[in-house]
């Protein structure tokens, strides 16, 4: 079960409506996939807004290494917490 700042973070990051990273509208809140288990999801700050395409990506896709997937989800992480901050939209 998630706290309501869980819940609060995850409808932020969802009402971004462009993927900070090609700037497609529709997003998805894409976890981040280092540092879990099978089943376990990271926590809701280490989430980004990413289009449908990006978000597969950086979790399946072939056009990158892993280091390199991981180095675009950070980037991916710090552009949304920074869309959050430019719009008010912080979690409180």
């Amino acid at each position: 079960m998630s706290s309501a700042l869980e819940r609060q973070w995850f409808a932020a990051v969802a009402s971004l409506e462009s993927c900070v990273l090609c700037h497609s509208y529709g997003v998805q809140v894409a976890h981040r996939n280092e540092g879990r288990g099978l089943g376990q999801k990271s926590k809701p700050w280490n989430t980004a807004a990413l289009c449908p395409t990006c978000h597969h990506e950086l979790d399946n896709g072939k056009h990158l290494d892993q280091a390199q997937r991981r180095s675009a989800m950070d980037r991916a992480i710090v552009e949304t917490h920074n869309k959050l901050m430019e719009l008010n939209r912080w979690p409180k």
